[in-house]
């Protein structure tokens, strides 16, 4: 089962950012992945109430030891008592592609993690935040270093990231099909 991870600004957002999120969440359901998130508001609970009202599997995986701080749509709320750094190190090794929605700080630090683990990015560059201003501070636009550990893509809209997010996961499919290796 494909595990898209979506990340981005917690807090109260823009009307406009809870669209683009619940989008981005109803087409992961739809396309029949499991969605992961931080578990929190913002950008994690528009995903999240998008998935779940598209019938999909929601999973929060929690900085804390309590589910209180649980958004409302999760089917399975994981607590880690790890604290958001190492929570959002579990985000990313547990899903098999990310999408990057607005976002500050913590989700910039998300992205570098999954830069450094080689997993599937894409941002949606018109949702404001880091997402808006990763490609000018980014390596050749793409990158975030100049080992070009992996390319970072780009899309307009929620369920254009999601589409490019399983094409990119078809194309990792069919590189190890054709070179013979298993395995992720």
């Amino acid at each position: 089962m494909i595990r898209i991870a979506i990340i981005g600004q917690s807090g109260v957002i823009p009307e406009e950012i809870c669209t683009i999120a619940e989008e981005a969440g109803a087409e992961v359901a739809k396309r029949g992945a499991v969605l992961l998130t931080g578990g929190g508001s913002g950008v994690m609970e528009h995903a999240s109430k998008g998935a779940k009202e598209a019938g999909g599997l929601v999973i929060g995986i929690l900085a804390g030891d309590k589910t209180d701080v649980a958004n409302d749509y999760l089917d399975v709320p994981i607590t880690t008592g790890l604290g958001f750094d190492y929570r959002s190190l579990i985000l990313v090794h547990s899903c098999d592609a990310i999408i990057m929605i607005r976002g500050g700080n913590g989700t910039l630090g998300e992205l570098s993690a999954a830069y450094m683990n080689s997993k599937p990015v894409v941002i949606v560059e018109t949702s404001g935040g880091w997402a808006a201003k990763i490609k000018d501070a980014a390596f050749e636009g793409s990158y975030l270093d100049e080992r070009r550990t992996v390319e970072m893509h780009y899309a307009h809209s929620g369920k254009a990231a999601v589409k490019r997010a399983f094409e990119l996961l078809d194309l990792k499919r069919d590189t190890v099909k054709n070179t013979g290796l298993t395995g992720d």
